[in-house]
């Protein structure tokens, strides 16, 4: 068995396993989550009631139902391109009008009725919101009056040591991202990887905040689309490792496994190509909440959209090859096992043919009294399949 050499930067996973959120508060052990009972921990959100709450508390029940402060990963107020509080959403969006700055909140898969309350203190359109909380939508981007609403798919590589017939490949999950002048809100779906990291390199370049909430815009959807390139060099290792089976001496029916490579391909296809117009837009429509400094960034982060598409198309097209060649391959075998047979069928005739013309019982058969008359049909039956085999050999079909 061949093993997949590990990736840097990428955890290995089994079965179902998910990779685990992370994010969260700066100070929390520097983003890093912490490791409790053998779960992950998303990182600190603000202090209440002398503590900090957090994602994943374990001593929060799991049949409770959540409050609004469960789902919120991190809420930060930002002016002049710093962080200067971690408060509450209703909190930090008034301390961020009031210094001038923006707030930026992040949520893990809120419930209806924790959004309603975002939705409520920032103004959210309750169209966007809907979309936000039952997720499963296409990239896409939308105005709802003076605030923008972006969706983006994001794709996980899920470690395998070969690609099998039930293998999979990547995994999805959904970032939402409600723009508005002085706020960004992120929600999170399914597998998307937390975005501590995205926030602990935006607030160590204070240059690149003080753009405000486009900034984040930018440096969210720039993570994903990298993402994309990370997934797509695994995936290319797949392809590779496929096309050396597929014609390999010892090689066996793949057309199954060749199939679920295509519909990976087409999951990921299905995440990177709709998000080309909503990047084309933010790149060159003009925008009151992008600024043309932030719209020159998207034009490269478009370009690396492009990068991925174009892979995709090439890896879709060497799997379509594949599969070709793998029929062609078992028609061949097939064609071949038929010749084999044949041949075998016809030097099985000549002992069979002979031996029915003795086995008829007539009284004045030639041969039946001479004393030779064995020795000879055996040598002549033994001469004549020789000679068919070794026509056979000749012509290749044995």
């Amino acid at each position: 068995m061949t093993h997949r050499p590990t990736r840097p930067g990428r955890q290995k996973q089994s079965g179902g396993t998910r990779p685990a959120a992370d994010g969260g508060h700066p100070d929390a052990g520097g983003g890093q989550p912490a490791v409790e009972s053998g779960r992950r921990r998303i990182g600190r959100q603000w202090r209440r009631e002398g503590k900090w709450h957090s994602l994943g508390d374990p001593a929060r029940a799991t049949d409770q139902p959540r409050c609004t402060a469960d789902v919120v990963v991190d809420c930060a107020v930002y002016d002049d391109g710093c962080r200067i509080a971690s408060l509450p959403p209703r909190e930090a969006l008034a301390e961020a009008r009031r210094k001038g700055g923006f707030v930026w909140i992040g949520l893990h898969e809120p419930e209806a009725e924790h959004l309603a309350e975002i939705a409520e203190a920032f103004g959210l359109h309750s169209l966007a919101v809907e979309d936000a909380v039952h997720a499963h939508q296409r990239p896409k981007l939308e105005r709802y009056g003076d605030s923008l609403f972006l969706v983006l798919k994001t794709i996980v590589f899920v470690e395998h040591e070969k690609l099998t017939a039930t293998s999979e490949v990547v995994d999805t999950g959904e970032v939402m991202i409600f723009l508005g002048e002085d706020f960004v809100v992120v929600v999170r779906h399914g597998s998307a990887p937390g975005l501590a990291r995205v926030r602990r390199r935006l607030e160590a370049h204070p240059e690149l905040l003080r753009h405000g909430p486009a900034a984040v815009l930018h440096a969210i959807t720039d993570q994903v689309v990298d993402d994309y390139l990370d997934v797509a060099d695994a995936v290319e290792f797949d392809v590779d490792a496929m096309e050396s089976d597929v014609f390999s001496s010892t090689h066996e029916d793949d057309a199954e496994r060749i199939y679920q490579l295509k519909r990976e391909l087409i999951q990921f296809k299905h995440a990177v190509v709709p998000l080309a117009r909503p990047l084309q837009r933010l790149s060159e429509d003009p925008d009151t909440l992008v600024s043309t400094e932030i719209a020159r960034y998207f034009r490269d982060v478009a370009d690396h959209l492009s990068h991925v598409r174009e892979r995709l198309v090439s890896y879709s097209e060497l799997v379509d090859g594949l599969l070709a060649a793998n029929l062609s391959q078992l028609a061949v075998q097939q064609n071949v096992d038929m010749r084999r047979i044949s041949a075998a069928a016809a030097i099985m005739a000549i002992p069979t043919m002979i031996a029915g013309f003795y086995g008829m019982n007539f009284h004045h058969m030639p041969e039946l009294g001479w004393t030779f008359g064995y020795p000879l049909m055996v040598g002549v039956t033994a001469t004549l399949s020789a000679l068919c085999y070794r026509a056979f050999r000749r012509y290749g079909w044995l």
